[in-house]
């Protein structure tokens, strides 16, 4: 296996030449949205070894309704470098990604897009092997280029705030529920900001703070982790 500084050169020199790829503008109008794709992963380590296990959810648009669900499971070679994860999840989530027999309009992903040191959180670099419209909402706050505190969001449903890093905005808080802790919107790409914050609102319910597409996956990583840990 290559060294870890050797790894990292390689990554930086991939993402350096997909970022000016990027284009965070809706590929088409977003009310003719009919489906949205949730991926997730889960992580575990047996015998000195670490899997993963992918999920992905198709959902309907309009009744939420579960559509598709694949999975893919397999061992995880590529080491946790911080600010390269798609490098490790990337090849899971594509073999995965071929088992659907629908083609998502739009894959939402369990992570950041555009809010990232160089614009390449794993939503965003999916995006170019999906050739398809990507969000990035997290669960976390991305503490990128040395700005550490989260900025202020009203306390009501639907209120968001801008994440402005280096005079650009990188993505949005939105709070999704009444005095409930934020999640954080992105693009990844092919879509636009405003776009990405409306269609993860939409698809909030009153039992979770995130969407329900990756929701459900990241509840079938679960299951689907304790099987495969069985």
């Amino acid at each position: 296996m290559k060294d870890i500084e050797t790894l990292q050169a390689e990554f930086l020199a991939v993402q350096n030449q997909l970022q000016s790829r990027l284009d965070c503008r809706d590929r088409f109008p977003i009310e003719q949205t009919k489906t949205v794709a949730g991926v997730d992963l889960a992580y575990w380590n047996q015998e000195e070894k670490e899997f993963a296990v992918c999920c992905i959810v198709v959902i309907d648009c309009h009744s939420h309704e579960i559509l598709e669900k694949q999975h893919s499971f397999g061992e995880i070679t590529v080491p946790y470098i911080p600010s390269f994860l798609a490098f490790r999840e990337l090849p899971l989530v594509m073999e995965t990604v071929k088992k659907l027999a629908i083609s998502p309009d739009v894959y939402l992903f369990d992570g950041n897009g555009y809010l990232h040191p160089r614009h390449m959180g794993i939503a965003s670099q999916a995006s170019f092997a999906l050739d398809t419209p990507t969000i990035g909402v997290a669960k976390t706050y991305f503490r990128a280029d040395g700005v550490t505190e989260c900025p202020d969001v009203p306390a009501a449903a639907g209120s968001t705030a801008d994440i402005v890093i280096q005079g650009e905005i990188w993505g949005k808080v939105l709070r999704t529920h009444d005095d409930v802790k934020p999640v954080f919107v992105s693009v990844g790409n092919y879509i636009s900001l405003a776009s990405a914050v409306w269609l993860t609102m939409s698809f909030v319910s009153k039992e979770s703070r995130i969407p329900i597409p990756t929701r459900i996956a990241d509840l079938e990583t679960h299951i689907w982790r304790k099987e495969y840990q069985q």
